[in-house]
């Protein structure tokens, strides 16, 4: 079968790319969705491309590694999004004529080394950026002065974000004179994958919107009035708990502008929502694979080239102009490198952050 999957692949006008994505899918108005949508925008400058979207249902990282085998002839392109499919280092190396786009992660080997291939584009995006920018934000906005972040697993990509937040929250502290404490629920601390115990608010899943909306109720319950949801799916039961709390929570949405889902009636639970441009992102490496310039390699992607941030822009977000302000001003200082956030294997944690 193989050989005849290779022989159409080769025989096709466009590109013919699949999406393998988390159990939540790529509609889940969040990251995989995002990284679809980069995809979409190709096709549609590209017409005789196709893509085909595969789901893995059960977020286990060795199912991960074998939905992606059992495709691997079959297309051009494979998009791969999240932590789970850092182990296709061998598989590319096995299938040095597919090309693929890994999303969150580098490629690893069988013992977890990292590798740079040349037929793999791998995308990191530095989370903590924008994380920072939603502490700095909630910090800001809250009127309880108890914000919080909640997650779903405790992969890297999630612990910058939360790490982000915190130090986000100690500079606006320390910045503007104000004394926000970040709640976090003990029974809920995540353990990263090193086995080190990280604190925050995780869920244990991208795809428990149930289990969103307990922890976020709780949340609620501690006097918090930011929640900065960096979840997946399981973040569409806190957008209901802040939709049900009568006014007493707002939300900051994540990866993608997250407006829409915030809306009910004639109100709206999101503040802002943060940023990590994964669609344009893939657009661009689809782009050099169509045109013949694509090179592998291992990228971590930062505000330096617009690829961390947050919405700014009128009627998506609720921030005063004040707040945008300094928000702004710490943006500019990430992005020139004066501040550097917190993340998970950054050499220091949120408590060791210092502001100058």
């Amino acid at each position: 079968f193989a050989a005849g999957n290779s022989e159409a692949k080769s025989t096709r006008q466009g590109l013919n790319i699949a999406i393998i994505s988390t159990p939540s899918g790529v509609d889940d108005e969040s990251f995989n969705e995002d990284n679809y949508n980069g995809i979409l925008a190709f096709i549609k400058n590209n017409p005789g491309a196709q893509v085909t979207p595969i789901r893995e249902p059960s977020g286990d990282v060795a199912m991960a590694l074998k939905t992606t085998a059992d495709v691997v002839a079959d297309y051009d392109v494979l998009v791969c999004t999240g932590f789970q499919f850092a182990g296709i280092g061998q598989l590319a190396i096995e299938n040095p004529e597919t090309k693929f786009i890994l999303v969150d992660t580098y490629p690893t080997d069988p013992q977890g080394n990292t590798l740079e291939l040349p037929n793999v584009y791998a995308m990191q995006f530095a989370e903590q950026e924008s994380g920072f920018f939603a502490g700095v934000g909630a910090a800001v906005e809250t009127k309880t002065n108890k914000v919080a972040v909640l997650n779903g697993v405790a992969y890297p990509s999630n612990v910058n974000y939360q790490y982000g937040f915190e130090a986000g929250v100690k500079y606006a502290n320390a910045k503007f004179n104000k004394n926000v404490q970040v709640v976090e629920l003990p029974s809920q601390a995540g353990t990263d994958v090193t086995g080190t115990n990280v604190g925050g608010n995780y869920v244990g899943s991208f795809a428990d919107e149930a289990g969103g909306k307990v922890v976020s109720e709780q949340l609620l319950q501690k006097g918090v009035d930011l929640l900065f949801v960096a979840a997946g799916a399981t973040g569409n039961g806190a957008f209901t708990a802040a939709k049900e709390s009568n006014g007493k929570l707002k939300v900051i949405g994540c990866d993608v502008d997250q407006w829409n889902d915030g809306e009910y009636g004639n109100n709206n639970v999101v503040l802002t929502s943060v940023l990590k441009k994964m669609s344009l992102n893939v657009e661009r490496v689809l782009n050099t694979i169509q045109d013949g310039t694509f090179k592998g390699g291992n990228m971590l992607l930062k505000a330096d080239s617009d690829s961390t941030g947050y919405v700014k822009e009128a009627n998506r977000n609720q921030l005063a102009s004040a707040t945008i302000e300094k928000i702004e001003a710490a943006y500019n200082e990430v992005k020139s490198g004066k501040i550097i956030p917190p993340s998970n294997f950054g050499g220091f944690t949120p408590d060791e952050f210092t502001v100058n």
